[in-house]
């Protein structure tokens, strides 16, 4: 058939090419998707950047003849497939793609190409996939040996610089227009010349470049590439030695690690304006493996530095272990022993290397183990520590009968999970016998007290009786009558020095003093003990004031009698010479208030805080002779531990001006268990 039966004159390829660009766009797109399974592509369509100036090469060189063909276009595509990681059956299906879309659209619209052109077509395609292919082997080959010789180069695992210098020499062995190269670390916030070959290489060594200053720093600051066209004349070029090398080209990529910057490297050139397209895609592979070898070495580094540190740390904690008088021992969940000192294994009766994986029950005999299982147990099951358990067993270090206190705590790892249990273990056998040596010398001491303080009164109350006796009688002249004064003192003053000794060896023994309360009025009872008082003490002015109407309690009346007598003869002993000692009584709702007050001069403020111990003087300080006599310092003790009994409270005031008072609040009715005193 002839050009008009088939409607008209055919079209030439190069038409054809040039009046269906945006449809043999459009179809390439859908067919990529089609070949992908609608699955969304990991990188960018394949040859979407490249695909409009091919196909107007390919309208040229059907115009033209094959000289049209532009060699750079195959070449930029090549690299930029190689860069984004392609193999060679991709870029090869890229191209069968277009082919196929360039027939379909041909056969949908019904046209025939000029005679020839199709065939011509066919030709163009076909050389310009095979110098694609070709490029791409080629590059992939050279980049591949690149790489092989990288590799070598860090077998023997140089130090950083050396690696790096060797990696920028592997470089220029493989770009021959390259002059220079260097690598410049992030080191705080600036870029420093850390390895550089070929020209310049003394002169850049440790020149800095601070981040965003300078065309390397403001690319590091930006994670990009930079191109430099004339490195000689660009003023944002900061290093001098480059500029005076008269170099050209000059190319910088950052290394990464991830979204790490590690630094920047470039390559110069002397005789080129730019690098190939080739020279920069090596230059990306290199980048890239010295950006893993940094990372690597940097990791190695630091697990090396790790590694020192924890083998440090385990040489001092061997040594603090071994040093420690202390026992201590790590043991896992199976309760095997990961770590022992040398003064636990002693104990246990082993040397240090036999407990390692060994078992508690395999290295610890004897009933002790039970208790000492049961309590590693309980730390492993509750996550909790478990303290002061007291372990007593045989002591085979030194051949007696041992006592330990071992204290067991969990070991956790930095996220809390539980490693094991860890072990203390002090010796306190010398600290319990003397413990026991010490206890049995103050039960000796306090029933000592005790019997002598009860074989006294016998004697006493028979002296007190006849000095009674005594006094009656009416022949008595002055002097006679002061001595029986003296003497009935003095029994008094005894008489309360052992009920004192007595009450406070039945406190320290542990009974306590015993109370019995009755329903008594107080005034009455202190009445009572003020008049006993005015006997033995004439000379000296006894006051009782009392404010309110009841004064009605639940109290032992022999105890508030002891405490009101130990207060007044403690004033009185304190208070100036004939000042009198007024002991007040106050009624209220819950309480009643006992208040001895007299004139003299002030508790020391540091005596305060142990004013109520026994075995302290009222003043803390021997009197002077002639003056006051010494007492045991038992009646304040005394004291306290009555109210304390009552479940009152005594408190004390003094001054310079306002002299001492004691108060002591007596609760009517013993308040419920548990509340406190007011």
């Amino acid at each position: 058939m002839d050009e008009h039966a088939r409607g008209g004159p055919r079209p030439s390829a190069a038409e054809f090419l040039r009046a269906n660009n945006d449809a043999l766009l459009e179809d390439w797109q859908q067919a990529v998707l089609e070949h992908l399974g609608d699955k969304v592509p990991a990188r960018q369509p394949w040859l979407i950047d490249h695909l409009p100036e091919l196909l107007s090469t390919l309208a040229g060189a059907m115009e033209h003849g094959p000289e049209a063909l532009d060699e750079r276009l195959e070449l930029m595509h090549t690299a930029a497939r190689l860069d984004e990681g392609f193999n060679l059956g991709e870029v090869a299906k890229e191209y069968a793609l277009l082919r196929r879309c360039i027939l379909r659209r041909l056969e949908a619209q019904g046209q025939w190409l000029r005679p020839g052109d199709l065939t011509r077509l066919e030709e163009m395609l076909d050389r310009v996939v095979t110098r694609t292919m070709t490029f791409f082997w080629d590059m992939k080959q050279r980049i591949l040996q690149t790489l092989d010789r990288l590799s070598e180069a860090t077998l023997d695992a140089p130090d950083m610089e050396t690696l790096l210098e060797r990696l920028l020499t592997r470089l220029m062995e493989s770009a021959l227009t390259v002059d220079t190269a260097a690598v410049m670390m992030l080191e705080g916030d600036a870029l420093v010349v850390r390895a550089a070959v070929g020209l310049g290489t003394h002169e850049v060594k440790g020149l800095r470049v601070p981040l965003g200053q300078g065309v390397s720093g403001q690319a590091a600051l930006e994670r990009r590439p930079f191109f430099v066209r004339s490195a000689a004349t660009d003023p944002r070029v900061l290093f001098g030695p480059l500029r005076s090398a008269g170099l050209r080209a000059l190319y910088g990529l950052p290394l990464m690690d991830g979204e790490r910057l590690l630094g920047m490297a470039y390559m110069g050139s002397r005789t080129a304006f730019a690098f190939s397209d080739a020279d920069m895609l090596l230059f990306h592979a290199v980048a890239e493996r010295t950006s893993g070898h940094i990372a690597q070495t940097e990791l190695h580094a630091r697990e090396h530095e790790a590694r020192q540190e924890a083998e440090r740390s385990l040489a001092l904690l061997d040594s603090l272990l071994d040093a420690a008088p202390v026992g201590i021992s790590f043991v896992d969940a199976d309760l095997r022993y990961l770590r022992i000192n040398g003064t636990l294994a002693r104990i246990n009766g082993h040397p240090v290397e036999a407990h390692q994986g060994r078992t508690l029950r395999e290295m610890v005999r004897g009933d002790v183990v039970e208790s000492i299982e049961q309590s590693l147990r309980q730390v492993l099951e509750t996550g909790q520590p478990v303290q002061d358990s007291l372990v007593e067993g045989p002591d085979p270090a030194h051949g007696r009968a041992g006592a330990w206190r071992a204290d067991y705590f969990p070991v956790r790892t930095p996220d809390g999970a539980l490693l094991g249990v860890g072990n203390t273990v002090v010796d306190i056998t010398e600290h319990k016998r003397a413990e026991a040596a010490l206890q049995q010398a103050i039960d000796f001491r306090e029933e000592l007290i005790a019997v002598l303080g009860h074989d006294l009164r016998n004697p006493l109350h028979a002296v007190n009786a006849s000095a009674f006796m005594l006094g009656k009688s009416p022949d008595l002249d002055t002097g006679a009558r002061r001595s029986v004064d003296r003497i009935r003192k003095a029994t008094a003053r005894m008489t309360r020095m052992i009920n004192d000794i007595l009450d406070f060896a039945r406190s320290r023994l542990g009974g306590g003093i015993p109370v019995t309360r009755q329903h008594v009025n107080m005034v009455e009872l202190c009445q009572g003990v003020l008049d006993e008082l005015q006997v033995v003490y004439p000379e000296r002015p006894l006051t009782l004031e009392v404010h309110g109407d009841d004064l009605w309690g639940e109290w032992d009346p022999d105890r508030v009698t002891q405490v009101l007598g130990n207060l007044v003869v403690n004033a009185l002993q304190h208070a100036k010479n004939d000042t009198p000692v007024i002991t007040t009584l106050t009624s209220e709702p819950v309480d009643v208030v006992m208040r001895v007050c007299n004139e003299g001069d002030p508790i020391p403020t540091e005596l305060l805080p142990r004013l109520f111990d026994p075995f302290k003087s009222g003043q803390g300080q021997l009197p002077e002779p002639g003056t006051k006599q010494r007492s045991l310092g038992l009646g304040l003790y005394i004291v306290s531990e009555i109210v304390q009994v009552h479940q009152g409270s005594v408190r004390v005031e003094t001054g310079p001006t306002q002299g001492t008072t004691f108060t002591v609040r007596w609760p009517r009715v013993p308040p419920p268990e548990g509340d406190l005193p007011p």
